[in-house]
C-alpha cells in the first residue's frame, strides 16, 4: 500500500466518525474483508452507526468466528447486497459490545437479521414465543433469548422502532421467556405441574409493557389446588415450581444469566410466602397492605402460567387499587417513598442518575401514578399500566394540560432512550450516565446527535430533565388554575369535582377553600390575574411541601390581598428567582412568620435576592444604630419607641424567614447541616435586636423626660438567655437595673429618675399595637420580686457583700451589659466577677446547694401532666440539665480558666473539654441535646405562634416542627425518638459531671 493511498484512507476514515483510525486501517487490511476492503457502500455504513470502531472491531470478529470461507463469503455478499441486514447488523456491532461477544459465539445469528417481512417489523408475544420454541434447557433458552433481543435491538438502533415500541417488545420477549421457563420447570416436576394451578403476575416495567434492555422482571405468584388436590400440598408444588422457573431465569451459566425475577413486590416481601392463593392475596390487601402496594398493582398484569387464575387474581384486587387514594396519609406516603429512593442514591451519583435522580424517569412514573390513583377512582380511561398512555389518557381527559404532556412525553421518551442505549451497550443493568468522552461520544451518536456527540447529548439531557424536575407544577397544579381561572373554552379541563379530588389528595385539608383562594387570585384578564397564573403552579408545590399547605395558600391570598396593587410585588415574585420560594416556605411554616408578614406586608420584599439585605441577618451596630436615628427623628418617647418597635417586628421577621428557608432548604441550596450554627445565628440575631431595641427605647424615655442627661447614670445588665446571647424568638428579657447618681444629684432624686425610665421603658415597649410587644422581666434581681427594681452600684455591692447567695453567684454567670451607660457596666461585670468565678472555686458545701436546688426544680417546677422526657427546659437532657452541669464546672473552675469566663453555654462547654474537665465524648453528647432543645422551643414559636417547651400534641403542629427539623413527612414518630434518646444520653452524662454519680 502506498504512503498516498494509506493517508487518504486515514482521512476518509477520520471524515467517517471513526476515533482510530490507524487501528480500523489494519483492520481493513486483515484477510477476512480483503474483498470489500475498497467498497464505499461498507464504510458509509459503519460510519452511520454509534461507534464505528466498535463496529468494525465486531464485524471482523464475526467474520473470523465464521466456520469457514464460504460461510465468511456468505456473510460479506449478503452484507453488501443488502442494505436492510448491512444497517441492522452494523447498527447492533456499533451499539453494543454485549451482542457483538454474543454474534462471536454464535455467528450464524446474524441470519436471524436477514429476514425483513412486515411481521418481523412489531413482533409480539406469540411471534418470541416461536423463537424460543426450540430452548431444551436454561442454556439454549439463553441463546434463543439473546438472537430475539438481537432483532429487538437492531430495529431499535436502525429507528425501525421507537423508544415505548421497543420497551413493549421487551415486555413481550420477558412474558414469552417466563412462560418458556415455566415450561422447563414444568417438565422437570410433571407432578408438582399436575398439583396446582400457578399464575405469574407481572408488576413493574414488565407488567407496565416498558421493559428495559437489562431489568429486573417483577412477578407476583398466585395459587390453586388443581381439582381435587390438597391446598397446603399444591402451594408447596407451586412453591417449588415458581423457585425453579427464577432460577432457570436468574443463574449465570456458561451463556450468562436472562435477567433476574424478583418476586419482593409481593405481600409481606421476602418475608412473605413465594406463592399464596387467591383469597389470601385478598385478605392481606384488604387489611394489611401498603399505599406503596397498592400503586405498584397499578402496572400489575398476567403474563405466564395460569391465565385465567392471573384474570381473578387482577379482577379481584383492581378495586382496592382503586381505593388507595381514599386512604389515609395518601399522598405522604407516597411522596416519603419517592424521597426515600433520592435518598438512597449515593451522593457521588445523584446528578448522573437517569432513573431515580432528581428530573429522572421515576419522577415521571411516581407523578403520573399519583394522578391515576386520584382520577383513575371515576375515570376508567385513566387505568392504564404504561406511563406513556397514562400520560396521553390524563392529557385526554383534561387532567393535564396538552401542551405539557407533549413535553412530558418527548422529554421521557429521550431519557428512556438514553437509558436504553447505556444499557444495551454492556447488557448490564444501570441507569448512570457515563462519564467518559468515548461512551459519552458513542451514547450521543446512537440517538442521532452527530455534529458534537457529547456536547449535543449533554445539552439534551439537561434540557429534558429540567422539563421533569418542573413536572409537578405542569402535572399537578397547572390544571388547576386553568379550572378554576374562567378564561373561556378552549381544552378539557378539570372539573370542580376532580379539582377538589387533586388538592385534597396533594395534601390540603379543605381543598373547597383553597379552589376559592385560587379562584380569587387568578380568575380575571387583568395582568395582576396572568402573572398569578404564572406563579401558582410553582408555589402550590411548594405550599404541598409543608406540613399545613392550606395556611401557606390562605396567607398567600391575604399578602397578595395586602399588596396586589403595589407595582414591585408581583414582579419580585416573578423576576427574583429566590423570592417566591422563599415567601411559600415561609408562610407555610406555621404562624409567627406569617403573622409578624401581615402586620406589615411590605417586608415581603427582604426575601428577594437582590440589593435590599435579603436575608443577610444584621448586626448589633447596624440595627442599633438605624433604631436610634429613628429616636432621633420622633417628636416624642411613644413615637419612638413605636419606630423602634417596627424595626423589632421587621428584624424578627427576617430571622425567623432566614431560619426557615435554612431549615427547610431551597431548590438551589441544601437545608444547613450544621444545626449547631443555626441556633448560634437565631441566639446572636434575636439578641442583638432586644438590645438595639431596649437602647433605642432608653434613648425615647430619657430624652422625653429629662433631654439629654439623666440626673443618674442608668445601665441594663442581660440575664439569663439575654446575657447569654442565647434568646429563642418567644424569650422575655431578663435584665437587672443598676444606676449611679450623677456628681451633685441627690440619691432620692438619682433613684426616682430611675424607677421612672423603668416603668415607662416596660409600659411604651407593651403598648398594644401592630407590633409584638416586648416584655421585660427583672425577677432576677437580689431578693427577687421582693427588693428594689433598680439599685446604686453601691447597693449592689453592698448586698452581695453581705447576702449573697450560691444561686445568685449561678444566676450572675450570665450577665453582660446589653444597654445604657457603657462603663457603668463594665464596673457591674467587675464587681460580680469574683462572685461568679470564686477564688479556689466552690466549696462542698455550696456544691451540695447547688445540686438540692436542682433536685427540687426537676420535682416542683414541671408543669402538671406534661411529659418530663418530653420536656425541654425541666426534663431529662433538656436545657435546664445542660446549662446547670456546664454552669457549675464554670463556678468551681471559671478563676483557673479563662476560657470559662464567658456568658454562652456553648463556648463554656468547649472551654470545659478544652481544659480537660470532660471528655470530646461528653461533650459532643452535651451539646447536641442542648442544640435539640433549643431547636424545638425555636420550632415550637414559629409553628405556634406562642412559646412552648414540649412538643405540640396536634398532628399538623407536630408534623411542622418535625419539618424544620429535618424530618420528612410520616416522619413525626422518628423525630420524637430521636428526641428521647438524645435527651437520654445527655441525662447520663449529667448525672455522672453534675450529681457525681
Amino acid at each position: 500500500m502506498t504512503p498516498g493511498r494509506r493517508s487518504s484512507t486515514f482521512t476518509r476514515l477520520l471524515r467517517h466518525g471513526f476515533t482510530d483510525a490507524s487501528a480500523a486501517e489494519r483492520l481493513l487490511d486483515s484477510p477476512e474483508l480483503a474483498a470489500v476492503r475498497d467498497d464505499p457502500v461498507l464504510l458509509e455504513a459503519l460510519g452511520a452507526t454509534a461507534d464505528p470502531d466498535l463496529a468494525l472491531h465486531g464485524l471482523v470478529r464475526l467474520l473470523e468466528a465464521q466456520p469457514g470461507h464460504t460461510a465468511r463469503r456468505e456473510l460479506l455478499d449478503t452484507l453488501i447486497a443488502a442494505k436492510p441486514l448491512r444497517d441492522r447488523l452494523l447498527g447492533v456491532l456499533g451499539a453494543s459490545a454485549a451482542l457483538a461477544d454474543h454474534l462471536a459465539r454464535h455467528p450464524r445469528d446474524w441470519e436471524a437479521l436477514v429476514t425483513y417481512e412486515p411481521r418481523d417489523l412489531h413482533p409480539g408475544v406469540a411471534e418470541f414465543e416461536r423463537g424460543l420454541a426450540e430452548a431444551a434447557d436454561p442454556i439454549s433458552l439463553r441463546v434463543a433469548y439473546r438472537r430475539c433481543l438481537l432483532s429487538i435491538a437492531a430495529r431499535d438502533v436502525c429507528g425501525t422502532t421507537d423508544v415505548a415500541e421497543t420497551a413493549a417488545e421487551l415486555a413481550d420477549l420477558a412474558t414469552a421467556t417466563l412462560r418458556a421457563a415455566l415450561t422447563l420447570a414444568e417438565r422437570a416436576a410433571p407432578a408438582d405441574a399436575a398439583a396446582c394451578r400457578l399464575g405469574v403476575i407481572a408488576m413493574g416495567k414488565c407488567g407496565g409493557h416498558e421493559l428495559n434492555y437489562v431489568s429486573d422482571v417483577d412477578v407476583i405468584f398466585v395459587g390453586e389446588a388443581a381439582d381435587g388436590a390438597d391446598e397446603a400440598k399444591a402451594l408447596r408444588s407451586a412453591t417449588k415450581l415458581a423457585s425453579h422457573m427464577m432460577r432457570i431465569c436468574s443463574e449465570t451459566t456458561v451463556e450468562g444469566s436472562i435477567w433476574p425475577v424478583d418476586a419482593n413486590l409481593r405481600p409481606e416481601g421476602r418475608n412473605g410466602p413465594l406463592v399464596r392463593t387467591l383469597s389470601s392475596h385478598l385478605a392481606y390487601y384488604q387489611r394489611w397492605a401498603k399505599t406503596w402496594e397498592f400503586q405498584a398493582l397499578l402496572k400489575a398484569r398476567p403474563v405466564a402460567g395460569d391465565l385465567d387464575l392471573g384474570a381473578e387474581y387482577i379482577a379481584a384486587l383492581e378495586p382496592l387499587v382503586w381505593k388507595a387514594a381514599e386512604r389515609e396519609n395518601f399522598v405522604a406516603d407516597v411522596q416519603k417513598m419517592r424521597r426515600r429512593v433520592v435518598e438512597n442514591i449515593p451522593a457521588a451519583e445523584i446528578e448522573r442518575e437517569l432513573k431515580l435522580g432528581p428530573g429522572g424517569l421515576r419522577d415521571v412514573e411516581f407523578a403520573v401514578q399519583l394522578l391515576q390513583l386520584v382520577h383513575g377512582r371515576a375515570d376508567a380511561t385513566l387505568r392504564s399500566g404504561t406511563t406513556l398512555d397514562a400520560l396521553q389518557a390524563l392529557a385526554a381527559g383534561g387532567y393535564v394540560g396538552r401542551a405539557d404532556a407533549v413535553q412530558l412525553d418527548d422529554a421521557y421518551r429521550f431519557l428512556r432512550s438514553m437509558e436504553h442505549r447505556i444499557q444495551l451497550y454492556r447488557l448490564r443493568r444501570t441507569h448512570l450516565v457515563p462519564e467518559g468522552e468515548a461512551d459519552l461520544r458513542r451514547l450521543g451518536r446512537s440517538l442521532g446527535l452527530r455534529a458534537d456527540p457529547v456536547t449535543e447529548l449533554t445539552r439534551e439531557w439537561k434540557r429534558h430533565s429540567g422539563v421533569v424536575r418542573r413536572l409537578h407544577e405542569k402535572l399537578f397544579y397547572r390544571p388547576l388554575l386553568d379550572a378554576v381561572a374562567q378564561l373561556g373554552p378552549g381544552e378539557s379541563r378539570l372539573s370542580p369535582k376532580a379539582a377538589r379530588e387533586r388538592l385534597e389528595a396533594l395534601g390540603y385539608a379543605d381543598p373547597a377553600a383553597a379552589l376559592r383562594h385560587l379562584e380569587a387570585l387568578a380568575s380575571g384578564v387583568t395582568r395582576k390575574a396572568a402573572i398569578q397564573r404564572t406563579l401558582l403552579p410553582v408555589l402550590l408545590g411548594w405550599f404541598a411541601d409543608s406540613a399545613d399547605p392550606d395556611a401557606g395558600l390562605l396567607n398567600f391570598r391575604k399578602v397578595s390581598d395586602a399588596l396586589g396593587k403595589t407595582p414591585w410585588y408581583l414582579r419580585l415574585l416573578r423576576d427574583e428567582g429566590a423570592a417566591a420560594e422563599n415567601l411559600a416556605r415561609v408562610l407555610s411554616a406555621g404562624r409567627l412568620a406569617p403573622d409578624l408578614l401581615m402586620r406589615a406586608p411590605e417586608a415581603v420584599a427582604l426575601l428577594g435576592d437582590g440589593d435590599g439585605g435579603g436575608l443577610e441577618l444584621r448586626g448589633r451596630a447596624q440595627l442599633e444604630q438605624e433604631i436610634l436615628a429613628a429616636v432621633g427623628r420622633a417628636e416624642n418617647a411613644e413615637d419612638g419607641v413605636r419606630a423602634a418597635r417596627g424595626v423589632r417586628r421587621r428584624e424578627l421577621f427576617r430571622t425567623a424567614a432566614a431560619d426557615i428557608v435554612d431549615s427547610y432548604g431551597t431548590e438551589t441550596k441544601p437545608a444547613e447541616a450544621d444545626q449547631g450554627a443555626l441556633v448560634d445565628r437565631v441566639g446572636a440575631a434575636v439578641s442583638d435586636l432586644t438590645a438595639a431595641t431596649l437602647a433605642g427605647t432608653l434613648r425615647a424615655v430619657v430624652r422625653d423626660g429629662w433631654g439629654d442627661t439623666l440626673p443618674t447614670r442608668f445601665a441594663m445588665i442581660g440575664m439569663g438567655r439575654f446575657g447569654g446571647h442565647e434568646l429563642g424568638y418567644g424569650s422575655d428579657a431578663d435584665v437587672v437595673f443598676v444606676h449611679e447618681p450623677q456628681e451633685g444629684v441627690d440619691e432620692r432624686e438619682a433613684a426616682d429618675a430611675a424607677n421612672k425610665v423603668v416603668a415607662e421603658m416596660r409600659r411604651l415597649l407593651q403598648v398594644p399595637s401592630a407590633d409584638p410587644p416586648l416584655l421585660i422581666d427583672a425577677d432576677l434581681r437580689p431578693e427577687g420580686k421582693s427588693g428594689p427594681l433598680v439599685r446604686t452600684l453601691n447597693s449592689y455591692e453592698a448586698y452581695y457583700r453581705r447576702w449573697s447567695l450560691v444561686w445568685e453567684s449561678q444566676a450572675l454567670l450570665r450577665a453582660d451589659p446589653v444597654a445604657g451607660d457603657e462603663e457603668l457596666g463594665r464596673r457591674f461585670v467587675e464587681l460580680i466577677d469574683p462572685l461568679r468565678y470564686p477564688a479556689e472555686g466552690l466549696g462542698e458545701d455550696a456544691v451540695r446547694e447547688i445540686r438540692r436546688l436542682k433536685a427540687r426544680m426537676e420535682s416542683e417546677r414541671l408543669p402538671r401532666g406534661a411529659d418530663p422526657k418530653l420536656h425541654t427546659k425541666l426534663g431529662p437532657g433538656g436545657l435546664s440539665d445542660v446549662e446547670w452541669t456546664v454552669q457549675l464546672l464554670q463556678l468551681r473552675h471559671g478563676w483557673a480558666e479563662p476560657g470559662l469566663r464567658t456568658t454562652r453555654t456553648r463556648q463554656a462547654l468547649a472551654a470545659a473539654q478544652a481544659a480537660g474537665l470532660l471528655g470530646a465524648e461528653d461533650a459532643a453528647i452535651l451539646d447536641e441535646a442542648w442544640v435539640l432543645a433549643t431547636r424545638v422551643r425555636n420550632a415550637v414559636m414559629l409553628v405556634r405562634g406562642r412559646a412552648g417547651d414540649t412538643f405540640p400534641t396536634e398532628s399538623r403542629e407536630l408534623a411542622a416542627v418535625g419539618r424544620y427539623l429535618g424530618y420528612g413527612d410520616g416522619h413525626a414518630g422518628d423525630m420524637l425518638d430521636a428526641y428521647r434518646r438524645t435527651t437520654r444520653r445527655a441525662r447520663a452524662v449529667v448525672e455522672e459531671l453534675f450529681y457525681g454519680a
